[in-house]
């Protein structure tokens, strides 16, 4: 009887508990709201702005609109071949790695023993830091004393210029991501162990060989991890930045200078930070574009075990 006494007006008041309540609530969550406001939103929406004015730290800031973007496109002699650059490495080296990892994760998922040792050591190159996998690599590279190239030359045979060849130096970066594919493993074997084992045992008794099982219940059971590796590949990809800068700095001949480079010159040598600005932006939509097209298309290909 009391609820339905209750006026409208007075229902969509707060009583005191509730307005005690929400006070403690915001309270307890300022410390974030502030962080994300002031660490994220704030320079979020500063970098919007920047792309559209002539900014260098030093000089005071000018509003010059559209520039930024009509230079990057009509007048920097870098922009297409950075891009190339990233597309190139993005569209060969994100599906292989995609599939890399999956077949690994396929065979530590199998009984075999010490697959746990094997586990940790496909594991051991994600956690190691960047710059200690680069004096690796460059090691095992080097055209004088790397470890390939002196094994060629003890069998007479010429020594291959892993990165200092403008035609082999995007491969030899594509080879470093297949190596450190960890996580990709990890995430794809937790996966794997959703995967019904009734469905294999049904499959075995209609006489399906490994490859039938494989291509039927393996792939689309894991699909939409598939998907999420893709997507984080592909985020991850145009991102690249540290272990070509740390190994060629974008060379030989601009042949491993990716977009992400060509932003942190921008921004960081020339500080040109209104372009560097416009080129993020550039590439954010570039990563949004990518990301709703797989999105869109996943019906097509992703499989979801809980639909009909």
């Amino acid at each position: 009887m009391a609820v339905a006494s209750l006026s409208p007006k007075g229902s969509a008041r707060m009583t005191k508990g509730e307005r005690h309540n929400l006070m403690m609530g915001l309270l307890f969550v300022s410390p974030w709201i502030l962080g994300f406001l002031i660490w994220t939103l704030y320079p979020l929406l500063s970098s919007v702005f920047f792309s559209f004015t002539r900014y260098d730290f030093i000089t005071p800031m000018k509003f010059i609109g559209m520039q930024n973007y009509v230079e990057i496109f009509t007048r920097d002699p870098r922009f297409y071949t950075v891009v190339y650059n990233t597309f190139y490495y993005v569209g060969i080296g994100v599906p292989l790695g995609v599939a890399v990892a999956f077949l690994m994760a396929n065979l530590l998922n199998t009984d075999v023993k010490g697959r746990s040792v094997f586990r940790a050591i496909f594991y051991v190159p994600s956690i190691i830091p960047a710059i200690c996998s680069a004096m690796v690599w460059l090691f095992i590279f080097n055209n004088q004393y790397g470890v390939i190239n002196n094994v060629l030359r003890a069998l007479g045979r010429p020594i291959i210029p892993f990165l200092s060849n403008p035609t082999l130096s995007k491969p030899s970066l594509i080879l470093i991501h297949l190596w450190a594919q960890g996580t990709a493993v990890v995430i794809f074997l937790a996966a794997l162990q959703d995967v019904p084992r009734s469905l294999y045992e049904a499959a075995t008794v209609d006489g399906a060989n490994g490859w039938h099982k494989f291509r039927h219940i393996t792939i689309p059971l894991s699909s939409p991890i598939i998907m999420y590796n893709l997507i984080m590949g592909l985020i991850s990809g145009f991102q690249t930045f540290l272990m070509p800068y740390l190994l060629t700095n974008g060379g030989p001949m601009a042949s491993t200078e990716f977009y992400a480079m060509h932003l942190y010159r921008n921004a960081f040598e020339l500080f040109r930070m209104g372009k560097a600005c416009a080129l993020a932006w550039l590439m954010f939509v570039v990563l949004a574009a990518f990301t709703l097209f797989i999105f869109r298309t996943s019906a097509r290909w992703v499989f979801y075990g809980g639909e009909k």
